[in-house]
């Protein structure tokens, strides 16, 4: 299996924490069955901490009409609201939590230019919570490619204390490329013009790069088109 990169220091660091009482313990206890107690929960604990770094290999079913799932985990919000940061106007928002056992990394959903990054500290509230995307930790990234913009958000969680986000304003970028890793239970949300047709419902489980979300709204034709009788 396959670690990301976000997750070698804290592995090393956990595995160090949790060698230190399994080895005082097999010194202060070393005939009992304490020991083996102790060595069984630091094993699973430690597992699990690993598990959560994987790295799965993955290639995107790339397509420029559609929005890919910029992360995995189960959609908690499909609704129109406003988007009041970038955006300035009425969006279909569709949000996706993840627990502590999905994957944590982050995918663009679509390609294009990044035209807007902004870091956004704020509270750990629970990441379902309604206003954790408006008063939680989180970053804010914007994609154009052609007419089109989404805006998603990268939200910290009441567990999640560290975002990860690679993008940065003019640069290119690939749909189903990484965007980053939240660590410890999150949320990821997109925000989409009203006229893209959602493929998803609330409550459905999807994987990053891999579901469909959306499928984006056909280019307008120029104003100065010549029409054909």
């Amino acid at each position: 299996m396959k670690i990301h990169k976000e997750g070698y220091k804290i592995i090393l660091n956990s595995f160090l924490i949790l060698a230190i009482p399994v080895v005082a313990i097999y010194f202060i206890f070393p005939n009992g069955n304490t020991f083996w107690y102790t060595l069984i929960a630091a094993t699973i604990l430690f597992s699990l901490i690993v598990r959560f770094f994987r790295f799965p290999k993955r290639i995107p079913q790339t397509d420029d009409r559609v929005v890919l799932a910029p992360a995995d985990g189960k959609i908690v919000i499909v609704k129109e609201v406003y988007e009041g940061e970038y955006l300035k106007e009425n969006c279909i928002q569709v949000s996706v939590f993840m627990s502590v056992f999905n994957v944590h990394i982050n995918w663009f959903p679509i390609k294009g230019e990044v035209k807007y990054y902004k870091y956004h500290p704020g509270r750990y509230l629970v990441a379902m919570h309604p206003k954790s995307s408006e008063k939680n930790e989180r970053t804010s990234i914007v994609v154009q490619n052609g007419e089109v913009k989404v805006l998603f958000r990268q939200i910290a969680g009441y567990l999640a204390r560290r975002i990860v986000c690679y993008a940065k304003e003019g640069n290119v970028a690939k749909q189903g490329e990484q965007v980053g890793f939240i660590k410890f239970g999150s949320r990821v949300d997109l925000f989409l013009p009203l006229d893209s047709r959602i493929q998803v419902t609330k409550g459905q489980n999807v994987k990053g790069t891999q579901t469909i979300i959306a499928t984006l709204p056909e280019p307008r034709k120029e104003d100065n088109e010549e029409i054909v009788s």
